[in-house]
């Protein structure tokens, strides 16, 4: 955990600002806002300088004391920050990353999980399987790189480069390099 505003990320910063923009507006001291919120002073002071990720249930502390809910809270929080990068080099933005298949999240991690948006690079011959997700998950695959059987079910198909498949992700499904070189596409998750 970093100590500086300058290395904590967005979403923290987001959070720490609007709960400072608040407290003031409502003219409040800290010690207030901890009586009313019956979160701790120093916790806080921690995350007004962006250097505590506070809890679901203190999020929720903090919220009520401003007579809001959570998504008001953080929502509002985020739309004040408008640019956040996932950075390509970042290694917590892998998933897999082995010699048979590379998944990296291209969303923000903490972004609501209703819409997840990977890069997938899937090597000669191997395959991504996956077990069914929840009820109503579809994906959609853009293959920018290879070839690609596609497997949803009972349903198969083959793409190629600039093909694009839209299918059920609460069956079975696969995505199985069939060509000779890597397999790079870009795969989109939507939850209900």
């Amino acid at each position: 955990m970093s100590n500086s505003n300058h290395d904590s990320d967005p979403a923290s910063q987001a959070l720490s600002s609007r709960v400072t923009a608040l407290r003031k507006k409502n003219k409040l001291t800290l010690d207030q806002l901890a009586a009313a919120s019956g979160v701790s002073r120093s916790m806080l002071s921690q995350i007004e300088r962006g250097q505590a990720n506070p809890t679901l249930t203190v999020t929720f502390r903090i919220a009520q004391a401003f007579g809001m809910s959570i998504g008001e809270l953080v929502d509002q929080a985020w739309q004040s920050s408008t640019i956040e990068v996932v950075h390509g080099k970042d290694k917590s933005n892998f998933f897999r990353n082995d010699s048979e298949c590379q998944i990296r999240t291209l969303s923000p991690l903490h972004m609501e999980k209703s819409i997840e948006f990977y890069e997938l690079r899937i090597a000669a011959g191997a395959s991504l399987t996956s077990a069914p997700h929840y009820e109503g998950t579809k994906e959609l695959l853009t293959i920018t790189s290879g070839q690609a059987k596609l497997i949803s079910g009972d349903n198969c198909t083959e793409l190629s480069e600039g093909d694009s498949a839209h299918y059920r992700a609460d069956l079975s499904h696969a995505i199985e390099n069939c060509g000779k070189k890597e397999l790079v596409c870009y795969l989109v998750v939507t939850s209900p």
